[in-house]
């Protein structure tokens, strides 16, 4: 199969042509928010240009609002395996959760429980805590310290008669441990109980098939894989159209308008089927024509998405090999998450570290004025930061690599970091 060309891949995405005091910008800051290609940013320009108005109108351009709203739904329908009308569009991940939790909350008795993790972002814990004050009983899952993996096996003990609803993460956004959610969301069935899967992190270095996993809804963000600000829900069908959402009188009843509060993003959701293009157009060039459809009524576009996802995934395995191996060889660095090389299809590359003596805000800062872009702090995965023992001293350094980085980038981070650990050290 043609290996992912990545020069052809930076061609696309003109943010990383940028310069930081005289050098080559480094984005390794994906895990908060990805470049997006030219085509998404003309996608945009071009709604605004010539199709800028409300929906369901009785002219011209609401017309063409109507058509890019419904491409935006069965682009986002491709890539996560499920149909248009089952994908709900809103500001975030987060805003989209909330209006889950108070939707299934109306459901919610004292004495009910929810299972969440330490593994997650708090987008998907908050919005489920807010249900204690109906009397719900959050149960929260570990993790192994070890390997900043999520404990299965404590998980699946927690699940009882009592268990309404288990959230958990497909990949943690702070150290890149992907969790087996088909099995969690079989075990939570089997208890009689709903799956709400965060797939923010994972779905730009990987495929996603939402029948596969059997979920009962997941959510996702455009501007993690390469589009807008702009999120994104999975939701069967049957839950979609049982649950009540907290809406307006006058809007639909239809599914998915039911859940859509208030006006769209358009020129976002023009933005967003154009990133689902440009991932299909991936599969295109440097996909495995031989990969098969998930299901018989694949579209070719889902057949393109789940080859060019392919693509990224065996490319970013490679660059998260040389990075976890550089990183390790440092003295003082600390490294949280699975670092053997032979486990790289357990996680996406993503990692955490701390360095002896350094303060994860400082090393930000420094790798910053050299043109490396990298985030510190908790991320919001809260849980992890306090269960760690780093909130109190500011969390933690995290390096997120996307399929626009290079093995020139990963050198020079971790050369970067290797001359600050061989620095004069000062205690935190």
């Amino acid at each position: 199969m043609p290996d992912l060309d990545v020069a052809y891949v930076r061609s696309q995405f003109p943010a990383l042509a940028q310069q930081v005091n005289g050098q080559p910008a480094i984005f390794l800051d994906a895990p908060g928010g990805t470049q997006v290609p030219q085509s998404v940013i003309a996608a945009m320009a071009d709604y605004l240009k010539r199709s800028n108005s409300n929906c369901h109108g009785a002219f011209e351009t609401s017309r063409r609002t109507d058509e890019i709203l419904q491409q935006a739904h069965e682009a986002v329908a491709d890539l996560l395996g499920c149909r248009a009308e089952e994908v709900v569009f809103g500001p975030n991940m987060t805003t989209l959760t909330f209006a889950i939790s108070r939707a299934i909350g109306r459901e919610i008795k004292a004495g009910d429980e929810i299972i969440v993790t330490n593994l997650d972002h708090d987008a998907n814990v908050a919005p489920w805590r807010a249900l204690e004050e109906q009397g719900a009983v959050i149960r929260v899952a570990d993790i192994h310290p070890e390997d900043c993996t999520l404990d299965m096996e404590g998980l699946l003990g927690l699940l009882n008669e009592r268990t309404k609803l288990v959230a958990v993460g497909l990949a943690s956004n702070a150290v890149g441990s992907i969790n087996d959610v088909a099995a969690i969301t079989k075990a939570a069935h089997q208890a009689g109980a709903l799956s709400y899967v965060d797939a923010v992190h994972y779905a730009p270095h990987g495929p996603i098939d939402v029948r596969q996993i059997g979920c009962d809804f997941l959510v996702c963000s455009a501007y993690k894989f390469f589009g807008p600000h702009v999120g994104a829900l999975y939701g069967k069908a049957e839950h979609l159209e049982r649950l009540q959402p907290y809406k307006v009188k006058p809007a639909s009843e239809e599914i998915p308008d039911r859940w859509e509060t208030g006006t769209q993003n358009h020129e976002g959701l023009a933005g967003t089927a154009a990133a689902v293009e440009y991932l299909a157009d991936l599969g295109r060039r440097f996909g495995n024509p031989a990969e098969p459809a998930t299901t018989a009524t694949s579209s070719e576009r889902r057949q393109l998405l789940l080859a060019g996802m392919g693509a990224i995934q065996r490319y970013e395995r490679g660059l998260a090999g040389q990075l976890i191996s550089g990183l390790l060889s440092i003295e003082g660095l600390r490294f949280y998450g699975i670092r053997d090389v032979g486990r790289l299809d357990q996680r996406v590359p993503t990692v955490s570290i701390r360095l002896d003596g350094h303060h994860p805000r400082a090393i930000a800062e420094r790798l910053g004025g050299q043109g490396i872009f990298v985030w510190d702090g908790n991320y919001y995965a809260l849980g992890m930061s306090e269960r760690l023992g780093f909130e109190a001293t500011g969390g933690m350094l995290r390096i997120g690599l996307a399929h626009y980085n290079t093995p020139g980038e990963v050198e020079r981070v971790v050369a970067a970091v290797t001359a600050m650990a061989k620095a004069v050290r000062r205690p935190l």
